[in-house]
């Protein structure tokens, strides 16, 4: 008993400053993620003296923390922000993916010496970005959508082809013609399983009558990574799965979507304090110095030549600016996925794969300090930020069980075209009313006369019915103001 309260209470201080090193990180002008990993180190051998090396553990909690990361990833990116930028955010996965191995690996055979097999686990280990790091940084720069969709798809993405490869290359089964048809049945296979839970768990979702707010959000963390499970079992890819399911069920209209939002983010907060601790913990700084030079070389022949070469190949189809192309090769944040599945070969035996995981540890800090520093000067520079874009109108729903209804809490927010609105302007079709406001926490019945404000909170009873035209007329006047219609904004 002694040692589980010890165990708890450890991991709740480790927790709670983890959170406040967000705020210390902020004002320091560093990546949170490396506070993280500074804690494992200093909890480690070499500080405080906690002796933890096991591979296998580390590689299967890390896996469970990737697929939270990735569930939380899917279910707050927006689809209007990456349907845009979807081919290229998929080229950006796997063709500039397979470009970077191809590249880095001829790099390192050269230079590091490295046998073919080694060069290529070197290459693709190093080749997959990390969606924790994207989603924490870019979402913080204020990029436009264009850009921050397509890193997003391609982190969410590119984890599958790689792990695909590099569990190929760990095998002692010789890679044959075979394995590229293999790769592209298990990214169609993961697809397909992530495309039918996401809309089978968005349809139970909608019809369900659950009796607390608080099961909703539990739900859908629970689809998917029910998805990866099923991926994985089916011997597709399980990541794609996962993130493929998320992605659906963040932008179907489910019930309390924004608690679930909300709580998914706080699980992927979670999942990336746990991973980052967990792998700071399992590194050796004194072996880590042994590496220093080689991971350097590495590092500068993929941020250098291998990242930009192979946005340049992806993204030849679709005409990106070249100022974009400059920001896209700069971003390629790497964090703990390369870590993760650099334990694999590990695990498989692999001789030299020790070194190689030292070596993308020392890299994924130097990346971090490097890129994770630098872009929102970049993204200045090439005059690629969006701050004044408007956010999305919050609209959450909560299901009336059984009455055939649904109440949808609406909050205007700071710049919206509601503000100034008559309620009789609003023009809600039959079967939906708007029954309370809330303004400066102050609860009122509203009249036809009474006139919007910004911050406002609106309660709307609206039958299911009439529910997507009453929403659809909401952000249409969110939009574009009481004359949305004339305009031809249909929200």
């Amino acid at each position: 008993m002694a040692d589980v309260t010890t165990v708890l209470g450890i991991g709740a201080v480790v927790l709670l400053v983890s959170v406040f090193a967000v705020r210390v990180s902020t004002r320091l002008g560093l990546p949170s993620l490396l506070l993280y990993l500074g804690i494992g180190v200093l909890l480690g051998e070499s500080v405080l003296g906690i002796d933890f090396d096991d591979a296998d553990l580390t590689r299967s909690l890390g896996t469970v923390a990737l697929v939270l990361i990735l569930t939380e990833g899917g279910l707050t990116t927006r689809w209007s922000d990456v349907r845009p930028v979807l081919r290229l955010g998929i080229a950006l996965s796997t063709v500039s993916v397979a470009v970077s191995v191809a590249v880095t690996a001829a790099a390192l055979h050269l230079l590091l010496d490295l046998d073919w097999r080694m060069a290529l686990l070197w290459g693709a280990v190093l080749s997959s970005t990390d969606a924790a790091a994207v989603f924490s940084v870019l979402r913080a720069i204020g990029v436009n959508k264009r850009l921050t969709g397509a890193l997003e798809l391609e982190s969410g993405i590119n984890d599958a082809p790689v792990y695909i490869a590099v569990v190929l290359l760990a095998s002692t089964d010789p890679v044959t013609w075979t394995a590229p048809l293999l790769m592209v049945y298990e990214l169609a296979a993961g697809a397909v399983v992530g495309v039918a839970l996401g809309r089978l768990g968005a349809w139970g979702l909608r019809r369900a009558a659950l009796p607390a707010t608080g099961l909703y959000p539990l739900a859908s963390v629970a689809v998917c990574v029910l998805a990866y499970t099923v991926g994985d079992l089916a011997h597709a890819s399980g990541f794609l799965a996962v993130y493929t399911a998320a992605l659906l069920l963040g932008n179907a209209r489910l019930p309390h979507r924004s608690d679930t939002l909300s709580f998914a983010e706080g699980l992927g907060w979670l999942a990336q304090i746990g991973l980052f601790v967990l792998l700071g913990l399992y590194a050796s700084p004194p072996r880590l110095l042994d590496v220093v030079v080689p991971a350097l070389v590495a590092g500068a022949v993929l941020l250098l030549v291998a990242r930009p070469l192979s946005v340049l190949i992806a993204a030849l189809p679709f005409r990106v600016p070249w100022r974009e192309q400059v920001f896209l090769s700069w971003s390629g944040l790497r964090g703990a996925v390369p870590v993760v599945f650099a334990l694999i070969p590990v695990i498989q035996g692999v001789p030299g794969a020790q070194r190689l995981v030292d070596a993308v540890f020392v890299l994924v800090v130097v990346f971090t300090l490097l890129q994770g520093g630098t872009l929102p000067v970049l993204a200045r520079l090439l005059g690629l930020t969006a701050s004044s874009e408007p956010r999305e109108l919050e609209v959450d729903a909560a299901p009336l069980d059984e009455l055939g209804a649904a109440l949808l809490q609406v909050r205007i927010r700071h710049g919206s075209q509601l503000h100034g609105v008559y309620l009789s302007e609003l023009r809600l079709p039959p079967g939906a009313v708007v029954s309370l406001v809330v303004r400066a926490d102050v609860p009122f019945t509203p009249q036809p006369t009474t006139r919007l404000q910004e911050r406002d909170q609106l309660l709307v009873v609206v039958t299911d019915a009439a529910r997507a035209s009453a929403e659809q007329r909401i952000r249409a006047v969110d939009r574009a103001g009481r004359f949305a219609r004339w305009k031809g904004v249909n929200g």
